[in-house]
């Protein structure tokens, strides 16, 4: 890592995103004439709250959402304490008789209330527990701590309410109707008159996400260089990935916002941490903080472990009595969110993918249902019913029966039983086809291991893929569990990355003018951070080091321009993306040349098996064969362009009615493909209801541009690491580990001399990879060829050879390293560098 330790450098003009010339721009507005947003000083929390205002609906949904929380807290913790200390589960469960003596020789029924102690009673016991006065003394402190911070809330999202009523100019009551594109857009239009941010005269698509999400994107790409989370293995396990929302709050605590952290406001790393003179002193003032907070859990373990047992009972209680089956349904793991989240994505555009792929994920999953399991299950379930069905029959002839003892708890249980069972039993018409699954599944969540290719009907590709997908009874226990595993992973794992995670904050952070510090990764820049086994050969001047793992730089920066297709990128990234989509276009060129075949793909046939009712049918097919009745508009010599009409659609535009006019342009009698909506009923709709309707046509489009282009590159990667090893996360080992035998581990291990990749900012040059258009050709025509099409001939691979850390380039003559500077001291050498 001593290679990698570098001084904290600004950014390069090429990354400001701003206007040529505009860089240091101040903007005079006279004082009478400010606005109330005029420079505004924290962007960040600012935009954070105009964009969670319109996540949750407008004013009155937010402030009725976190009032019920406040009460929620309260109804919790006084209604356990009246469980636990004022009520008589004796006379409850009939164990004693109630005290009546005015119907001593009478059959006495008993009632709710008489299992009530009295009010006195009931008070007495309470100041009797010291446990219980300080578990209230923690909840009331805390309690009133929520209380201040909901009155400070609602006095802010007035403002922000404000903000939307008069600069905007959208009322809370057509906001659900607004999609965040086009509240994007007004912001965008609106900074020339109010001067939100006075650094900078415009501002752009990726100002705005960059302040929404600073933090997420160093989650992101901590994860992505395998920083975070924790890996553990487990004898009978294996591999586990323990990465809770306890355990993620505490990280952002150490490392973000909370007090002594990294950061010393939302928008600036504190100055001692750009320099790499005292790196090991920060580290060590790191691993310090670390292990205070580990202490400080530990000790606040069983309060933190009562609570979560409450809250969990109260919350799944009722869902689990309503539907048993629930505990058996899967859910994408909070790792999974993080680790396929790309740089720059939202809350709402990330649960939107992987809410498209849950079902062909559930399919996929269920193909592994183990044989023995169902033949047990079957039989479990018909015993189990059996006996069911008899009591329930005695119930429905007599309701006498209810009154035996334990009558009621048993028809709970066996029903709980057959409902479980059920999880084990396949369906009879699921046909097995883990393949095609596995491909519907990556062109919606854009990620996916090189190992999983060819291999989906492996065991092994299962267990992984469940680390990312996993089942509800198993997000609940690691949440349970958590304050217990959290102060030890925090004391004995966490303190051991201090120094990596240094200098990862200092090696990838620049500043970027009008925004501040920025993770680096999140300028999505192929140049810095680009793979050149992922589409940017040629043009990545990255290190090992330096390249963002499994193509996130390249996939994030496609899925960017495509969401917000107004964005223009810097110069590398709009080279990048135009040779793209220049390639992806010719390839669905020579497919519309052939169209005959495209029904008998196998490929889009399962694109299309798994689509929910309420997506476009034949989005992807329409996609590819480009009708005239999806609006895209052709070149006079080229194929279609997609883009060009979702900036068509853009809401930005200030024409109204855009959407319409551009539906309009079919001929007479035809149908928007995929929309399902007849043209009368939109062109006689109400404004609210055709911006809903513009929303979801853009979005529908945009996700199927984007999931075409990560099948596109996930084939091409594929084609260029075929027959090597991969060096993916579930591979590759950790590389930043500090001390020195493993660097002297790697020196021997490896045959040719050692090329140290260094950091971002570290002057250095490096080797370029083969150019883009060296690419091999007709990579759609493999994808055809593979899974069902026309068979069509590629031109053959050039050999690789495999570089440091486990990177892999073409073959070229044995370059010798750099000379590295000597540290001073033992302590000071550089972390381990594995070769993988």
């Amino acid at each position: 890592m001593a290679a990698f330790t570098t001084e904290y450098q600004r950014l390069q003009s090429s990354y400001t995103d701003s206007p040529p010339g505009e860089e240091d721009l101040l903007v005079h507005v006279a004082d009478g004439g400010k606005s109330p947003w005029h420079h505004i000083e924290n962007l960040d929390l600012f935009f954070s709250r105009v964009y969670h205002l319109h996540q949750k609906n407008g004013f009155l949904c937010m402030l009725l959402s976190e009032m019920f929380e406040l009460v929620q807290f309260v109804f919790v913790v006084t209604f356990t304490t009246f469980l636990v200390s004022c009520v008589d589960y004796d006379i409850l469960f009939a164990n004693k008789l109630v005290n009546n003596t005015h119907r001593e020789s009478q059959l006495i029924k008993v009632t709710l209330p008489d299992a009530f102690l009295p009010p006195c009673v009931c008070t007495a016991q309470i100041r009797q527990n010291v446990l219980i006065i300080f578990i209230l003394l923690i909840a009331g402190v805390f309690w009133v701590h929520r209380l201040v911070k909901f009155l400070y809330n609602v006095c802010c999202y007035w403002e922000i309410r404000a903000f939307y009523k008069n600069a905007l100019k959208i009322p809370m009551a057509q906001l659900p109707y607004c999609s965040w594109q086009e509240v994007q857009a007004r912001i965008i239009h609106i900074q020339k008159e109010h001067q939100i941010c006075i650094h900078k005269r415009e501002l752009s698509e990726l100002d705005i996400y960059h302040r929404i999400l600073r933090f997420k994107n160093y989650t992101v790409a901590m994860i992505n260089k395998s920083l975070l989370p924790i890996r553990f293995h487990v004898p009978i396990l294996g591999e586990v990935v323990f990465y809770t929302r306890g355990l993620k709050y505490n990280f952002e605590l150490i490392f973000l916002w909370g007090p002594g952290s990294l950061f010393q406001n939302e928008w600036s790393l504190k100055s001692e941490y750009k320099r790499a003179g005292n790196r090991l002193e920060l580290a060590q003032k790191l691993s310090t903080r670390i292990l205070w907070i580990g202490i400080t859990n530990l000790l606040l373990c069983p309060i933190i472990l009562i609570w979560q047992i409450l809250y969990a009972f109260f919350s799944y209680t009722e869902v689990i009595k309503r539907e048993p089956g629930s505990l058996g349904a899967r859910c994408w793991s909070l790792y999974g969110r993080c680790y396929l989240r790309h740089f720059n994505e939202l809350d709402h555009e990330l649960q939107s993918r992987l809410s498209k792929g849950y079902k062909a994920a559930s399919k996929y999953m269920n193909c592994f249902l183990s044989p023995l399991l169902s033949v047990l299950a079957k039989n479990v379930a018909f015993f189990a019913g059996s006996i069911l069905a008899v009591l329930i029959t005695l119930t429905v002839y007599d309701e006498d029966v209810l009154a035996v003892e334990h009558v009621l708890t048993t028809i709970t249980l066996l029903g709980l039983c057959v409902t479980v069972c059920r999880c084990f039993i396949p369906d009879k018409h699921m046909v097995f086809c883990p393949e095609q699954l596995l491909r519907v599944i990556l062109s919606h969540i854009h990620y996916m291991p090189d190992h999983w290719q060819g291999a989906a009907n492996r065991y092994e590709t299962r267990d992984e893929f469940a680390q990312l997908f996993q089942y509800k009874a198993v997000f609940i226990l690691e949440e349970l569990l958590s304050p217990i595993i959290t102060p030890f992973i925090l004391i004995f794992c966490l303190r051991r990355k201090s120094l990596e995670i240094i200098d990862f904050f200092r090696n990838f952070t620049v500043e970027v003018v009008g925004v501040g510090d920025t993770c680096s990764f999140a300028q999505m820049d192929v140049r810095q951070h680009g793979h050149p086994a992922w589409f940017s050969g040629g043009k990545t001047e990255a290190s090992i080091y330096q390249q963002a793992e499994d193509g996130k730089t390249e996939l994030s920066l496609m899925h960017f321009a495509i969401t917000n297709p107004r964005w223009q990128p810097p110069q590398d990234s709009t080279a990048f993306i135009s040779q793209l989509k220049e390639k992806v276009n010719r390839e669905k060129g020579a497919v519309i040349g052939n169209h005959s075949f495209l029904p008998e793909n196998g490929l889009f046939a399962s694109l299309q098996s798994v689509q929910s009712e309420s997506e476009p049918h034949s989005l992807i097919t329409n996609l590819i064969a480009g009708p005239p009745s999806l609006v895209f508009q052709r070149g006079r010599e080229g194929p279609l362009d997609p883009a060009s009409s979702l900036r068509s659609f853009s809401p930005g535009q200030n024409v109204p009615g855009s959407l319409h006019t551009s539906l309009l342009r079919n001929k007479p009698g035809r149908h928007t493909a995929g929309s399902g909506v007849d043209m009368k009923m939109m062109s006689s709709g109400s404004s609210a209801w055709e911006g809903q309707l513009q929303s979801m046509v853009l979005s529908e489009y945009a996700s199927t541009e984007m999931s075409l282009h990560a099948l596109y590159m996930h084939e091409l990667h594929k084609q260029q690491m075929q027959g090597e090893p991969s060096r993916h996360l579930w591979h590759r080992q950790d590389s930043d580990d500090s001390g020195e035998s493993g660097l002297e581990e790697a020196e021997l291990r490896r045959p040719s001399p050692m090329t140290i990749p260094r950091s971002s900012t570290y002057p250095v040059t490096a080797s370029r990879t083969t150019d883009l258009r060296e690419e091999p050709a007709g990579l759609l025509h493999t994808i055809h060829r593979r899974y069902g099409g026309i068979d069509s001939s590629t031109e053959p691979q050039r050999p690789f050879s495999q570089q440091p850390m486990g990177g892999w380039t073409e073959s070229s003559p044995p370059q010798h390293a750099d000379p590295v500077p000597e540290e001073g001291v033992e302590d000071e050498l550089p972390p381990q560098m594995h070769q993988v």
